[in-house]
Formats: structure tokens, C-alpha cells, sequence
């Protein structure tokens, strides 16, 4: 019975990589209106700028409004890039309109090595420290010592943090966008959305000494037009030596299940598990990695949790990016052959 069940979940997995298109295409445009807020005040404005790698290809960026200051920047801690605008107290309209043509392709990881290679960990210190809400304490490691026991390699190690992400959390469709990552409040109650649910995975794996980051992200639209402005979503990576980085998803097992109303034990959450092991679709791009940000030019306020929205400032005091009365922005999607 074993035998057959693993064979059907092998099947399901095949048909669902065939159904998957090896890309997507399309253009995403974002447009920001912060014209609402009276005249006399300085606003500024900061978003991710998407920039190509392995398994996206962005070209054709086009920047348009009637900001006085613009450009690209990166910020120093993790090499984000993003785009700067400000307009000055005498503005009344403010408005800018920013499009790039995205080319996505479908990450399936490879196979890694079978004998772990050497590794320094000095040169992934940033990926093996805790951030401001996500610390790595000893709560953290003993946690995660009981997850791992017996387990050697790091790949085996991360498997079994993923395995037990994906079983002991659950997804809280109340959270608020995609969640901040406090994960003190999520050991006692490990629900939420993305971000939380990754920082849990990123965490654990930190504190059993596994490099690992959070992908901050959007997703493509399915349509051929779309409004993606909700979304944004957020992954995790960690590092295998000789491999590079593994990408994974806990948050959308648990999405999933909840969509689709499954239990742990069900045969299509043994197969979601194993699909988002393996790798993710190609309905999303990259924006950012990293927490604590400290933005370029700097921000007036603390660093940034993450930087995955838009973030806007008016006179040094920065505007609640999930509330649309405050800060005005779409973003669509149109997809392309």
C-alpha cells in the first residue's frame, strides 16, 4: 500500500510539473498617487526595484512623474536595489508611474551533493544572525535541536525544519498583510500568513547553523489582466555548500491546506508538501531579501522590518502602506505571449 500511495503522489507530482508552464511573461506597472496630502509637506517615497537573476529577467523599465528628485539606489547591509523619489513642500500633484517587463521561469531544484562540502561561516554571518523580531535565542535552538536530533547534513537538517514548519503552523487568513515576523508570538502561536510563516522556517534554521533568508516577493497574475496589488508574498532559501541556495515554501502548504480544507494526513498535503520542496512556480518574482533595513537615501525612522511595500514618508513620518486611504498605489499585471 505504501509502494502505491508514494506512486500516485510521484504521478501527481509529474502531472501538476507538466500542467506548470516553464515561464510566464507579462508586464507589471505600479502606479502611486500621493497627491491627497496637502501642500507645505515634503513626501518621499521608496519602492523595491526588481533587478534579473537565474530565474527572472526584468527589461523594458519605464519611470514617469512629476517627482523632483529620482533614482536608483541599493541599499548597504544586503545590496537591495530600490527607486527614490521626493517631492518638495511646494508640490500639490504627486505622481509616478513605474512599468517593467517581467519573464519568470518555473525554480525546480536540482539535486545537491551527497557528501557535504567545507563551508566558512564567516562569509554567511548575516545569514546566521537573528533580526529585531526574530531573534535567535536559546528558545529558538532548543527548539530546534529536538527537530533535528540525528539529523547530520544540512540538507537532512532543513528538511526536517521544513517538514515541521509545514505541520505545526497554520495559515491565519486575519493577519494583516503578510504578517511582521515576530517570532516570540509565533512560538506561543504559531499562526499567519508569509512572512511569518517563513521567518519561522528561516529562524530554525539559523539557530541549528544553516544559512537562510527570506525572499520578499509579488506574484504574477494567472489572467491575462489583473490587479496584484495584495499580492505580495514572501519565501525562504537556505544554503547547501557545493549546492547554492535552496528555495522552499512552507507558507503555501499551508495556503493551500487551508483553500483546499486538508489535514495533515491528507494524501494532497503529503504531495503539496513535497511540490514546495522541490521547487515553486513561476507566478512571482523577487523584490528584496533581508530584515532591519535601513533604506538609501535613509529613511527618517527606524529600519524597516523588510522592505517588500512601497514605503512613503511626509515630513519625516512614514505612511501605513496597508492602509489605501493613506497610500495610494495599484499595481497590474498583463501578460504576454
Amino acid at each position: 500500500m505504501k509502494r502505491i500511495f508514494f506512486t500516485i503522489l510521484s504521478l501527481l507530482f509529474a502531472i501538476t510539473l507538466w500542467a506548470t508552464p516553464d515561464y510566464v511573461s507579462g508586464i507589471v506597472t505600479m502606479k502611486f498617487d500621493l497627491s491627497h496630502y496637502p501642500k507645505g509637506k515634503k513626501v518621499r517615497l521608496w519602492f523595491p526595484y526588481p533587478v534579473s537573476n537565474e530565474f527572472q529577467d526584468i527589461t523594458d523599465v519605464k519611470i514617469a512623474g512629476n517627482f523632483k528628485k529620482g533614482g536608483v539606489y541599493a541599499e548597504k547591509k544586503y545590496g537591495n536595489i530600490l527607486y527614490y523619489a521626493e517631492w518638495d513642500k511646494n508640490s500639490t500633484k504627486r505622481v509616478l508611474t513605474f512599468s517593467f517587463k517581467a519573464k519568470r521561469k518555473f525554480l525546480k531544484n536540482y539535486p545537491y551533493p551527497e557528501k557535504e562540502l567545507s563551508w566558512n561561516k564567516n562569509d554567511f554571518k548575516i545569514y546566521l544572525k537573528g533580526s529585531k523580531l526574530a531573534p535567535v535565542n536559546q528558545i529558538v535552538k532548543k527548539l530546534v535541536e529536538k527537530i533535528v536530533k540525528g539529523k547530520k547534513s544540512i540538507p537532512e537538517k532543513a528538511k526536517a525544519i521544513y517538514l515541521w514548519v509545514c505541520k505545526n503552523t497554520y495559515r491565519n487568513p486575519k493577519t494583516r498583510g503578510c504578517g511582521k515576523g515576530d517570532l516570540c508570538r509565533l512560538l506561543k502561536d504559531p499562526g499567519g500568513k508569509c512572512a511569518d510563516l517563513s521567518t519561522i522556517f528561516v529562524s530554525l534554521c539559523r539557530a541549528a547553523g544553516i544559512p537562510a533568508r527570506e525572499i520578499f516577493g509579488i506574484r504574477l497574475g494567472k489572467k491575462d489582466s489583473q490587479d496584484i496589488t495584495k499580492g505580495y508574498h514572501c519565501w525562504a532559501q537556505f544554503y547547501i555548500p557545493g549546492y547554492g541556495w535552496y528555495t522552499v515554501d512552507p507558507a503555501d502548504v499551508r495556503k493551500m491546506m487551508l483553500l483546499k480544507k486538508l489535514s495533515w494526513n491528507d494524501k494532497e498535503t503529503k504531495y503539496l508538501v513535497q511540490f514546495y520542496w522541490e521547487g515553486i512556480e513561476p507566478y512571482r518574482i523577487k523584490l528584496s531579501t533581508g530584515k532591519d533595513i535601513t533604506l538609501n537615501p535613509p529613511q527618517k525612522n527606524v529600519s524597516l522590518n523588510y522592505f517588500m511595500y512601497p514605503y512613503a514618508e511626509v515630513d519625516g513620518k512614514p505612511i501605513d502602506f496597508l492602509a489605501p486611504e493613506k497610500f495610494k498605489y495599484t499595481i497590474k499585471w498583463k501578460s504576454l505571449p
